[in-house]
């Protein structure tokens, strides 16, 4: 049972030393639900937000801060998420606003979450910059959501059996498992045309697999143009600067046509950044192949190390495929390797101005120690365009 103070008066008049208090104490009813999973566990939880059954793939996020970014991340489409942190909601959720056509708090326009699952939920919040309550935009967006569950039992489960199917399923309402990786997630977060974003010197082709607001936003501080294009636009016939491919969800493989144009771009020796999604696909691009980890990387606090240095930095990652090191050819090479499991994070081509992260340099939420790695694609801009 939860009760909510509203309206809340001091008054100024004592009497004996004591301040009288005019509050309005209001219950608030909740509506329970069951999260199931496919190996037949099943918890149950308390609604907080939008009240209708929805599946996807359950997953786990370790950090601390950063759920309005979290949740806004077009790489979260088609999965339930899981915050291992254990207070969520008391920062609420920040208010709308845009420069240069741009969410200024969020990382893209929507929600893409299928549901979002928490241990301790905060009715009361508190920031400078809220505007609404998390339980309050989460309904708005459609997203189901349930708290007191213990998420770090629910953790360890995933840790143990691996990412699976799940279901957030309120009474009277049953629905099937749904696997988000069957389908191209990346055309449905995907820009449908062509945007251009500043006036900046370098002309850069932002190839839009589910991009991060904050992407753009890095980009335009160097000096940039930034022509943002769908994913499956034939950028071959583009004239630019300098090529980036961005983040996005689901499985790499699904996205053909981006891999088949990034291997006739790669012949040319003009630079090329990818992130995220954009390491997967240019490692496929170059002849590559990539795997699906146990448990993915979803957290603000992964150490990292530039291979063959003694170099290590912290990362935010958000990530549930991977590209196999063993596979990659002569031309390339490791960039980053995860200090964790030694998976890849990271490529770079051995004689062409080329290279990718499987981590976010620029973080929103999390640490921004490799930001660097924005201006070294600018510098190599600038190189290419000097011969």
């Amino acid at each position: 049972m939860v009760f909510e103070i509203r309206n809340l008066k001091i008054r100024n008049r004592t009497i004996g030393g004591t301040i009288f208090l005019n509050l309005t104490i209001v219950m608030i009813k909740e509506k329970t639900a069951k999260l199931i999973l496919e190996d037949g566990t099943q918890v149950n939880g308390k609604s907080f937000g939008y009240e209708e059954s929805e599946a996807g793939e359950v997953v786990f996020n370790t950090a601390m801060t950063g759920y309005p970014e979290s949740l806004t991340d077009p790489s979260y489409k088609g999965q339930i998420l899981t915050l291992t942190y254990p207070l969520i909601g008391n920062y609420g959720s920040p208010g709308y606003s845009s420069t240069e056509g741009l969410p200024d708090f969020f990382e893209s326009e929507n929600i893409h979450i299928s549901g979002l699952i928490i241990s301790d939920y905060s009715f009361s919040y508190n920031h400078w910059n809220a505007s609404k309550s998390l339980g309050d935009w989460l309904k708005e967006h459609k997203i189901p959501a349930l708290y007191d569950i213990d998420c770090r039992a629910l953790t360890k489960i995933l840790r143990e059996k691996g990412t699976m199917l799940g279901k957030i399923e309120f009474e009277n309402h049953k629905i099937d498992f749904y696997d988000p990786n069957l389908d191209n997630l990346v055309d449905s977060v995907s820009t449908k045309e062509k945007i251009v974003y500043g006036s900046g010197e370098h002309k850069i082709l932002l190839v839009d697999c589910g991009v991060k607001t904050n992407i753009i936003r890095y980009l335009l501080t160097l000096n940039t143009k930034v022509i943002r294009v769908p994913w499956n636009y034939d950028f071959t016939r583009e004239e630019y600067d300098g090529l980036f491919i961005s983040n996005g969800p689901g499985d790499p493989t699904q996205c053909v046509d981006t891999i088949n144009y990034l291997s006739k771009s790669i012949q040319k020796d003009k630079p090329i950044f990818g992130i995220c999604l954009g390491n997967q696909l240019l490692a496929l691009a170059g002849g590559a192949k990539t795997y699906k980890l146990k448990y993915g990387h979803r957290s603000h606090n992964q150490p990292v190390i530039e291979f063959g240095t003694n170099k290590a930095y912290i990362t935010s990652q958000n990530h549930g495929f991977a590209v196999d090191s063993s596979t990659l050819s002569d031309e390339w090479e490791q960039y980053f390797v995860n200090l964790n499991d030694n998976s890849n994070e990271g490529i770079k081509h051995k004689k062409k101005p080329i290279f990718s992260t499987q981590f976010h340099p620029e973080a929103s939420g999390g640490p921004t120690d490799t930001d660097f790695l924005f201006e070294k694609f600018i510098e190599m801009v600038k190189k290419w365009k000097e011969k």
